[in-house]
């Protein structure tokens, strides 16, 4: 089964720890993917550049609206994801206290959904509300 990681940390944080420490967490996070892709574990991944470049675009009625900046103000802020494949929900979880910056802010894990199979185990959207 597949499993998105995404990793989280605060920049603000990350920046008060200065460029040794960055290029330091960056050469174990290049050294975790090289593991995982190893083990035949990491499907994909990448980093994303500091939220400040971000844009967030909405539909609504027709009418497209182009925000610079994030969606929402956060303590953390997305930092990138890696793609994994897992057995499970457990396996998925022991592959995210692997990836580095999990020291410094989280890893959210989330089955991903093939939205190209009817069969899918997918939780209905309403159900999944309710949860």
């Amino acid at each position: 089964m597949k499993y998105l990681c995404l990793v989280y940390y605060s920049e603000a944080e990350m920046q008060k720890r200065g460029d040794d420490h960055w290029q330091s967490l960056n050469g174990e996070c290049q050294a975790c993917s090289q593991g995982l892709q190893e083990a035949g574990v990491m499907l994909d991944g990448s980093a994303l550049q500091p939220v400040a470049t971000a844009t967030t675009v909405r539909v609504r009625d027709g009418q497209v609206s182009v925000t610079d900046g994030p969606f929402a103000e956060t303590k953390e802020q997305l930092a990138g994801f890696y793609l994994i494949e897992a057995r499970d929900l457990n396996d998925a979880i022991r592959v995210a206290c692997k990836i580095p910056p999990a020291r410094y802010g989280s890893i959210e894990v989330r089955p991903v959904r093939d939205i190209y199979d009817a069969s899918s185990d997918a939780v209905p959207y309403a159900d999944a509300l309710r949860s």
